[in-house]
């Protein structure tokens, strides 16, 4: 089923903590890279970045301490002129906020790549690397990232891969009870566009995959998320609030 534009006003959103109403009917200029849609009957939030933007990933701030929050990692941008555009959180992360698998951070390596199973979402194969190269973005499956290790100025990794090659993630089962606010990344084939999406309600695995491969179209696409989900996004209204996470990534423009 093709996406359409939303036509309701606004429908709350409970993500962990009480997050921010969010804010319907908005068109693509008046959300700037984001807007809602819906899909099989779901609304999403979508925020769209291109290549050669400055699409970043944040982890620690300038005292060694995890932002931990959208509002810290504006405040950091601000004496440069700069700020948070949109940004979501980008990964799964330890109690002490450390990712759970591969970081990279400006072309540092802060945490190395997983490659076995294991419990739990991220350990269920497969599962990626989001990938900001020069000039491309890329979702990398994580035992061929290992093998090729391809160049990326920011990564992390995640899991399961939502869809990989086109196809839904195996394990996944249609009418699944098990709903969540999900969210997550797609890469467009020519990895020109990257499409970060938060559910508006509760979605099985299933649902949110479908909304990727059939909704936008893109062959690649992974979980970032489900209990922690939450989004910044000026234009839509979104100024999600919770728990301090872990990664978060954000597209930075000017102040």
């Amino acid at each position: 089923m093709p996406i359409r534009w939303t036509r309701l006003r606004f429908l709350p959103l409970l993500a962990g903590l009480m997050a921010a109403p969010l804010v319907m009917g908005q068109t693509p200029e008046a959300g700037g890279p984001c807007r809602v849609v819906t899909h099989e009957g779901q609304d999403y939030a979508l925020c769209e970045a291109e290549a050669g933007q400055d699409l970043r990933l944040f982890l620690t701030a300038p005292d060694g301490r995890p932002y931990g929050t959208f509002q810290r990692i504006d405040a950091a941008l601000e004496p440069v002129g700069q700020r948070l555009v949109f940004a979501m959180n980008a990964g799964m992360y330890h109690s002490d906020r450390r990712p759970v698998g591969l970081y990279i951070e400006d072309g540092a390596e802060r945490a190395p790549i997983v490659t076995s199973a294991g419990p739990g979402n991220f350990g269920m194969l497969p599962n990626g690397v989001f990938c900001i190269g020069e000039g491309r973005f890329a979702i990398v499956e994580s035992r061929a990232f290992a093998e090729r290790r391809p160049g990326c100025r920011h990564a992390s990794q995640s899991g399961p891969m939502l869809v990989h090659r086109g196809a839904l993630h195996p394990r996944f089962i249609p009418g699944s009870e098990s709903r969540y606010i999900r969210n997550g990344v797609g890469v467009s084939a020519d990895g020109r566009r990257a499409f970060f999406a938060i559910s508006a309600g509760r979605v099985n695995f299933d649902e949110f995959a479908r909304f990727f491969r059939d909704g936008l179209g893109v062959p690649e696409a992974l979980y970032f998320d489900g209990n922690i989900s939450r989004l910044h996004a000026p234009g839509l209204g979104r100024r999600d609030g919770g728990f301090p996470m872990g990664p978060v990534v954000g597209l930075v423009g000017p102040r």
